[in-house]
């Protein structure tokens, strides 16, 4: 699985890649525990070396969003049916993407598996360490807090009319640099302005996610529609009627909202499934302004204060909705 590429340095690595043997053999640092987290999906686009990058992010994600450092990755490849010499080509490309995703965290890949099937899919084992007093955890809201979005919303949408033909180009480039951003920079920023909860952005959408958060902290968030950052396109797609299938099955979040089908032409992008999302956060109001500003110095310039934070409501909802308007 190795091909041409040489392993990143890592003193934590006892065992990789470059004497390979049945298993890696990692150290863990004194004081701190391991975070491990998981996920697989088919390709997206049809570029393999890009694809391979946009994955790679959305998996080290949830290590970001817990405010662990990436330790190691273990890659699972399903290559597409095709010669041998295309299939050697493709997985080069793949491994290629994985490399120059991996730089920017000098984290190693320590191993892999791969097989062949129908089409592209690719998957990683992300490997973290923590210091166990510092975890960001989806519970810890507190009322008063300011939400904060890093990154725009309508992945789902968009790409969804890219397969049927119906997506620009430029639409589709501006939402591939956004999955492509890493999230360790904002994971950083988040912590060193005492955020209380974190999550990143993905399958469930932005509704589902914060559902998770706000049940798990006993208190209710009210979103500010209007404020919410949106892809270019995604609001010319959604109004088209153009939605991914996933979002049916996240529309069941809409039975702990206070207004269920709520006017707005963004209602809908709040169940719209996001890859290689970015972090939602919840910050004390006080260092909010300031934790923004840090996001949108640092690459993260959609960044945005979506909503805030209340107590529980005794009106058997969860989450409220309101815009700037109305």
């Amino acid at each position: 699985m190795q091909q041409d590429f040489p392993a990143l340095p890592s003193d934590a690595v006892l065992v990789g890649l470059d004497s390979p043997d049945d298993a890696a053999v990692v150290t863990v640092p004194p004081g701190q525990v391991m975070v491990h987290t998981i996920d697989y999906f088919t390709a997206l686009i049809d570029d393999p070396f890009i694809f391979a990058q946009i994955c790679l992010k959305h998996c080290l994600s949830d290590l970001y969003a817990m405010g662990a450092a990436p330790h190691t990755v273990l890659a699972t490849v399903q290559v597409p049916y095709a010669t041998p010499n295309k299939q050697a080509e493709m997985l080069y490309q793949i491994l290629a993407g994985t490399y120059k995703g991996l730089l920017a965290s000098g984290t190693p890949l320590v191993g892999g598996h791969t097989i062949v099937g129908p089409h592209l899919a690719l998957g990683f084992a992300c490997n973290g360490v923590a210091d166990p007093n510092r975890l960001l955890r989806k519970g810890g809201m507190r009322p008063g807090d300011v939400l904060i979005l890093t990154q725009s919303l309508g992945t789902g949408t968009l790409f969804a009319a890219d397969m049927q033909g119906k997506a620009k180009g430029r639409w589709i480039e501006a939402a591939i640099a956004a999955m492509l951003t890493p999230n360790q920079a904002a994971a950083e920023i988040f912590r060193a302005h005492g955020a209380t909860a974190c999550t990143d952005v993905t399958g469930f959408g932005l509704a589902g996610h914060l559902l998770e958060m706000v049940r798990t902290s006993g208190v209710t968030a009210t979103l500010n529609l209007d404020a919410l950052p949106v892809l270019a396109g995604a609001t010319d797609t959604l109004a088209a009627g153009i939605v991914s299938t996933l979002q049916p099955q996240n529309l069941g979040a809409a039975e702990f909202i206070a207004t269920p089908g709520y006017s707005h032409n963004l209602y809908p992008l709040l169940f719209d499934p996001q890859t290689a999302g970015g972090l939602l956060a919840s910050v004390p109001a006080k260092t909010a302004q300031a934790c923004l500003n840090d996001l949108q110095r640092h690459s993260y310039s959609a960044a945005a204060a979506i909503g805030d934070i209340d107590h529980a409501s005794a009106l058997n909802y969860l989450l409220a909705l309101r815009h700037e308007k109305g």
